[in-house]
């Protein structure tokens, strides 16, 4: 068997594994990457891209937002629609903090970018991933790589190879604690050659159910609604796709969102989920490994960045003082902003959908929330700075 050696080992090249290798490399600390898919794969995987001023300000800070500068689209506030009319929220004016489009994927591709020209290493194609000895002082890492057995000892290991990777079933399962919702309905999204027709986000609360109109690029449209949970894609040719859209998303003054050739359409499920602790031993769990959040709120890869950049600080910490303060205190520090987070996006997902439980009840009590948020300067202040997300812990 191979061996290998270094201070942290890194499960998942994904955005939280690779933001953690890059602030660890500024620190000083070395860290090796292992990722069971192909380079290919994760830079071309299409996931959401709504980044909060914070994830957008530590990438620039840390020498990645270049191209994000270039290429990503600024927005200072968002529409909420309902009863046919938008309604918009300056979150800008509210809290002086905007969002920027860019898709996940982009960012990845900055990371690996990043990480190669400073020598880092990722191995990607790892398969039979396994950890062991948490509680030790030398955990390891086994995996395969060109079909040759591997084992990698390090100080930490970072978990961060999301829901259903292999880092979070590594721990006991008396050590966890499990919260868990399933939503009753889900998304089905899709991705259209067609040039957005609003400079910002909408969010539609419709009789037949929600929508979403977004963007990735200048030319290219993400559209989402509102859909069963075992929803067949197959049932949903692009004629009955536009259709639906337009009937839940054209308003009154006639706006639309722009039609163009569907390049890719799915279905997602909607759930939240949190593990607690998210560490045990030297096993530190982040991103989607330790929470899931529904997307209505576009929180999931920020929450990764804001768990990283914390595991990053205390890892440093111990390397240049010895302290352990602030290891020990990781998962305390990350679950009270994973908390609000995922308060925020149940708030946004409840407001915004309909059930097939709902009465008529529900139906006006959700009118009326947004009736208020969009007239109420304190409630959209609030909505402004959940959105554009809660400060970092740095």
């Amino acid at each position: 068997m191979k061996t290998l050696h270094t201070q942290v080992g890194i499960v998942g090249a994904g955005p939280a594994g690779l933001m953690l290798s890059h602030l660890l490399h500024l620190e000083g600390v070395e860290s090796i990457v292992i990722e069971n898919r192909s380079r290919k794969y994760v830079e071309e995987r299409v996931r959401a891209g709504v980044l909060e001023q914070g994830t957008v300000e530590l990438m620039r800070r840390t020498g990645v937002g270049a191209r994000l500068d270039r290429e990503g689209l600024r927005h200072h506030g968002l529409y909420l629609s309902f009863g046919g009319q938008r309604h918009h929220i300056n979150m800008t004016e509210l809290v002086n903090r905007c969002i920027t489009v860019y898709a996940q994927h982009e960012v990845i591709k900055d990371l690996i970018a990043a990480r190669l020209a400073a020598d880092g290493r990722i191995l990607f194609e790892a398969g039979d991933v396994r950890i062991h000895e948490m509680k030790s002082a030398a955990p390891k890492i086994q995996f395969t790589k060109d079909g040759e057995p591997v084992e990698l000892s390090c100080d930490f290991i970072g978990g961060c190879d999301g829901f259903h990777g292999v880092c979070r079933p590594s721990i006991p399962r008396d050590v966890l604690t499990i919260y868990d919702r399933v939503y009753p309905f889900a998304w089905l999204g899709i991705l259209a050659q067609a040039r957005p027709s609003s400079h910002e986000l909408v969010y539609t609360y419709h009789d037949r159910g929600f929508a979403l109109f977004s963007m990735r690029s200048p030319e290219v449209t993400r559209l989402y609604l509102q859909c069963a949970p075992d929803e067949d894609i197959n049932n949903w040719p692009d004629g009955r796709i536009w259709s639906e859209m337009l009937a839940r998303m054209t308003t009154k003054d006639g706006w639309a969102p722009n039609q163009g050739p569907i390049i890719q359409k799915g279905v997602t499920d909607m759930r939240a989920f949190v593990a607690e602790p998210m560490q045990y031993g030297r096993l530190f769990l982040a991103g989607d490994a330790a929470h899931i959040v529904p997307p209505t709120g576009a929180k999931g890869l920020n929450l990764a960045v804001a768990d990283v950049v914390v595991l990053a600080r205390a890892i440093a910490e111990y390397y240049r003082a010895g302290k352990t303060e602030l290891l020990d205190a990781y998962s305390q520090t990350c679950l009270r902003r994973v908390w609000k987070v995922q308060r925020f996006s149940w708030w946004m997902t409840t407001m915004l959908h309909r059930s097939e439980t709902q009465n008529a009840f529900d139906h006006q009590r959700q009118l009326a929330e947004l009736d208020y948020l969009t007239s109420s300067h304190a409630a959209m202040t609030a909505m402004a700075e959940n959105y554009a997300g809660l400060p970092m812990d740095t």
